[in-house]
C-alpha cells in the first residue's frame, strides 16, 4: 500500500508544472476573458445570464492549481470587479488566491475560479485593498446554478452572499473552496494605474461580462 502512496506522490509530483513568475496584469486580464469565453461556449453549464445582470461583482482567479499528497496547496492570481452604481464595470483589483487543507488526497489540479458577489459586503473589503476574505469563513459560498433559464430565484442556494462556479483540468480528491483567502494584490494594482495594455485588456473583460449578461432567445 505504501509503494501505491509513493507512485501515486511521484505521478503528481511529475505532472505539476514548473515554478514561473506570476503572470502580468495583461495576463490576468486576458486569461480572465478566456475563462468566460469558455464558460459561454457551454450554455448549459455556464453562469446564467440573470445572475451576472444582478450580480455585484465578480471574481475571476484562472489556472488555479492545486497540487499535494495529504498536505494539499492550492494558488493563484486573479482579479475582482465591481459593478458601479451606474450599472457599468468598474476597474479590475488584482487579488491573490491561495489555501491549504490536510486529508486524505493525492493528485494535480488546474482549475478556473468565478465567484459571483451578490453583495456589497464582502466585495468592498477587496476593492479598498484594506483587507481579506475567507471563503466559508468570512462570508458564505455555494455552487451556483447554471444554465440559460436557470430558476435562480426559488433556488435555495441563492441565500449565500457568493456563488461559486469551476472548470477543472484534471483530478484532484477533495476539493473544496472553504478555507480559501483571497488578498489584494497592491503591487499589481499599482502597475496598471499606468499599464494602458492592461487597461484596453480590462475593457476586453468589461465587453465580455454585458454580453454574457443579455438573455438570448
Amino acid at each position: 500500500m505504501t509503494r501505491m502512496f509513493l507512485a501515486v506522490l511521484i505521478l503528481a509530483l511529475a505532472a505539476a508544472p514548473l515554478p514561473a513568475l506570476p503572470p502580468t496584469n495583461v495576463q490576468t486580464l486576458e486569461d480572465a476573458t478566456e475563462v468566460l469565453d469558455e464558460l459561454a461556449k457551454i450554455p448549459l453549464k455556464s453562469i446564467p445570464p440573470k445572475l451576472l445582470a444582478e450580480a455585484n461583482g465578480i471574481a475571476i482567479i484562472p489556472r488555479v492549481v492545486k497540487v499535494g499528497f495529504v498536505l494539499a496547496g492550492r494558488g493563484g492570481r486573479g482579479l475582482v470587479m465591481a459593478r458601479e452604481k451606474d450599472g457599468t464595470w468598474g476597474d479590475p483589483v488584482f487579488v491573490n488566491f491561495g489555501a491549504a487543507s490536510i486529508g486524505f488526497q493525492a493528485g494535480v489540479e488546474s482549475t478556473d475560479v468565478v465567484l459571483v458577489f451578490r453583495q456589497r459586503k464582502s466585495l468592498d473589503r477587496l476593492l479598498d485593498g484594506k483587507g481579506k476574505i475567507t471563503l466559508g469563513a468570512d462570508v458564505a459560498v455555494a455552487a451556483g446554478p447554471v444554465g440559460r433559464v436557470a430558476a435562480a430565484a426559488t433556488d435555495a442556494r441563492l441565500e449565500a452572499e457568493i456563488l461559486s462556479y469551476s472548470r477543472s483540468r484534471g483530478l484532484f480528491a477533495g476539493v473544496s473552496f472553504d478555507g480559501a483567502v483571497i488578498r489584494p494584490d497592491a503591487a499589481g494594482n499599482e502597475r496598471y494605474r499606468s499599464d494602458a495594455q492592461a487597461v484596453k485588456a480590462a475593457a476586453a473583460l468589461k465587453n465580455k461580462l454585458v454580453e454574457m449578461a443579455k438573455e438570448t432567445p
